[in-house]
């Protein structure tokens, strides 16, 4: 019987089509984008530089220990109230906008008008000066200078930017009264706080913030903040002035072992 010879498989074009296999896949596949919270982190501080003093009452402090527990400016806290203690925090002695200022309480921030004339200044003052920067970056070539240059730029550029934001306000709102520079939400977690309590701390906190600006651009524009198009030019300035009586300031220390609160 005679012997039948096997039939070779050219497999000379599999590399080929797994190739394109592993390209088509490639481009199809959505990947999942991470997101995150944004948070103020405390700037590194210098071992010689003397601390800075700190006014206890433009500090809204809320720590979270290993076992869940809040304490909330020397007092125990449930989350479900944290929301609204944070609102009462920023609005406490009035903004002129959402309330007006009244009589000072303790234990909060003091917010006080500020001069239309002198944002005005700040905002002509940093024209000039980034106009005469420009002009200077494009006459030198020193690497030095040009480094030095772009970080006053840099600085200018966001001063402006602030002071902007602020006659925004003035112009939507009139004469509000801002929240002190030093005045923020600072959270503090135990090295074991569970995942989801840290989670849910901040995502009241950050309520909080959005309520209040909603409930300001439903007063005066008739939308939620939300709503308002960052493309849109008024809307823009909108949003920046809300940004700018309400900012959001949340900083988030570095954990540490709280341990129990003393009940």
């Amino acid at each position: 019987m005679a012997r039948r010879e096997l039939t070779e498989i050219n497999a000379g074009s599999m590399a080929d089509i797994a190739f394109l296999l592993l390209v088509f896949f490639l481009v199809v596949t959505t990947m999942n984008t991470d997101s995150g919270m944004k948070r103020l982190l405390p700037p590194p501080v210098d071992k010689d530089d003397p601390l800075p003093e700190v006014k206890a009452r433009n500090v809204y402090e809320v720590l979270v220990n290993f076992n869940n527990d809040l304490l909330v400016e020397i007092a125990p806290m449930n989350i479900r109230d944290l929301k609204s203690g944070a609102k009462q925090f920023l609005l406490a002695n009035g903004d002129n906008v959402l309330k007006p200022l009244g009589p000072e309480i303790d234990d909060f921030p003091v917010r006080k008008p500020l001069s239309r004339d002198s944002i005005s200044g700040i905002v002509r003052s940093m024209d000039v000066l980034i106009k005469q920067l420009s002009t200077e970056l494009e006459a030198t070539d020193d690497n030095a200078k040009v480094k030095k240059i772009e970080d006053d730029l840099k600085t200018a550029n966001k001063q402006r930017d602030n002071a902007l934001a602020k006659t925004y306000a003035f112009e939507f709102f009139g004469n509000y009264a801002p929240l002190p520079g030093s005045a923020l939400i600072s959270v503090q977690n135990d090295n074991s706080t569970d995942y989801e309590t840290y989670v849910l701390v901040n995502n009241e906190l950050e309520a909080a913030v959005r309520e209040l600006r909603d409930e300001v651009s439903l007063a005066k524009f008739g939308v939620s903040f939300k709503q308002l198009n960052a493309e849109d030019d008024n809307d823009k300035k909108k949003i920046l002035a809300i940004r700018e009586v309400y900012p959001q300031r949340i900083s988030e220390a570095e954990p540490l072992d709280v341990k129990g609160f003393i009940k």
